[in-house]
């Protein structure tokens, strides 16, 4: 039985019994939404730089060169792979509590610094730092979720922070939206929007507690607590080799798609501004709806997560061959939006959440989580650099190898998915140990 610990909120932060109902209780949804907020900051401040990007270019006189290197620095790439590779591993060696009790406090200052932005510096410095607080965040506070959540519904509670992924670019795109009138003016004040939402999501976190599975695993492993370089043996070599694999190709799509699509459409004359922070808005509405049928259904059976990943792969796929055959305008632009957000939903970042949590032990599943994450943004922000380049000849370069990327992630995550669906951690690290 593993110990419980209570915190302001008066929940456990253990998992419940083996054999569990899959009950999910209030608390233990206020720990979801306040570690979820991490997703929701992390989405929110990629489309918001998205959004920006053509004002703060034309404000600043960037080239394109530039603009591809502020999209390589930030949360969506390089920025946050040097947070997460740093962050994952001492939430695992110092706690989860001691991590995402400050960061939240480095992305705010971020924030702020773009927000007030006046010359290039302020804006490529603030991008970094933000991607930094981002990445340090996300791997800790998904594994403070999956070792509180129960068995049979952590697919449940980190499908949620899915829901908080895409919230968070709503908000900011129906904001920059409203907004659009305002020009530049009005993306600061998206930004400052983000400043308050860091600080009030930091200020409720002190209420948390610090996860009951990793203190047991701390004070168990006195004599032998596991180093970085376990994740490159057996079982954690494996598992790691598959997240990576998956969220890497996956990451590369979702990226682009995330941050560019706004600024493809302008700038390949498709649409204007508003249309394309509209479009970019719809696509991220629809993926909700897709999280909420995700959320019902992840923690069946391992075959429902299998064939979710391989209806949803097959559909983002099709979603950036559409590109390659149909020509660039909005109708088709709606439909690649539609077939990405909820093909994204099934076979992309919930899952990989999930397994992420499912397949590494505790001492290391930051680690492994950072790495993967790390690795993932480490390749964007390199892709980053070439985007807007190879965009400018228009959208089939990037359709297809976007339509290649998919098709490799989409491929590993269905033929080797692991069966892990309703078990105990404790569980799914016994039966790894021996396999």
């Amino acid at each position: 039985m593993i110990p419980q610990e209570t915190g302001d909120f008066g929940t456990a932060a253990g998992e419940p019994a083996e054999g569990d109902d899959g009950k999910v209780t209030p608390e233990q949804w206020k720990w979801s939404v306040l570690a979820g907020m991490a997703s929701y900051m992390d989405a929110g401040s990629i489309v918001a730089l998205g959004a920006g990007l053509v004002m703060f270019q034309s404000y600043l006189h960037l080239s394109s060169n530039a603009v591809g290197l502020l999209a390589a620095l930030g949360p969506n790439a390089v920025g946050c792979a040097i947070g997460a590779f740093i962050g994952g591993r001492l939430g695992d060696t110092l706690g989860r509590k001691r991590i995402y009790k400050y960061d939240l406090l480095v992305y705010a200052a971020g924030i702020l610094c773009i927000a007030l932005a006046v010359n290039p510096l302020m804006l490529f410095l603030g991008t970094f730092v933000v991607g930094l607080a981002v990445g340090a965040d996300v791997p800790t506070s998904l594994a403070l979720v999956g070792e509180f959540a129960p068995a049979a519904a952590r697919g449940k509670l980190l499908g949620f922070t899915q829901i908080a992924w895409s919230l968070g670019p709503v908000i900011v795109l129906l904001l920059a939206l409203f907004l659009a009138p305002f020009g530049l003016f009005g993306i600061r004040l998206v930004f400052l929007q983000l400043f308050v939402v860091a600080l009030v999501t930091w200020a409720l976190r002190r209420g948390l507690a610090e996860s009951a599975r990793w203190k047991t695993a701390f004070a168990s492993a006195v004599s032998a607590r596991p180093t970085a370089s376990d994740l490159f043996r057996g079982p954690n070599r494996n598992a790691l080799i598959w997240t990576g694999t998956i969220y890497l190709f996956w990451g590369l799509a979702a990226a682009t798609n995330g941050i560019f699509t706004p600024y493809m459409i302008r700038t390949l004359h498709a649409g204007s501004q508003s249309a394309g922070v509209g479009l970019a808005c719809a696509g991220f509405v629809v993926s909700i709806g897709a999280a909420l049928l995700f959320m019902k259904h992840v923690d069946r059976s391992h075959r429902t997560r299998k064939w979710m990943w391989g209806a949803g792969g097959a559909m983002q796929v099709i979603a950036y061959v559409s590109y390659l055959v149909l020509p660039f305008t909005i109708p088709v632009i709606i439909l690649n939006i539609v077939l990405f957000a909820v093909g994204g939903t099934f076979a992309g970042e919930p899952l990989y959440k999930i397994f992420s949590q499912e397949l590494f032990p505790t001492m290391l599943r930051g680690t492994a989580q950072g790495f993967t994450f790390g690795l993932s943004r480490t390749f964007v922000g390199v892709w980053s650099l070439f985007v807007p380049a190879l965009a400018s000849t228009g959208i089939r370069p990037v359709a297809g190898m976007l339509a290649v990327f998919l098709i490799i992630s989409g491929s590993v995550g269905f033929f080797f998915m692991p069966d892990t669906a309703g078990k105990s951690l404790e569980q799914i690290e016994a039966e790894r140990a021996f396999a």
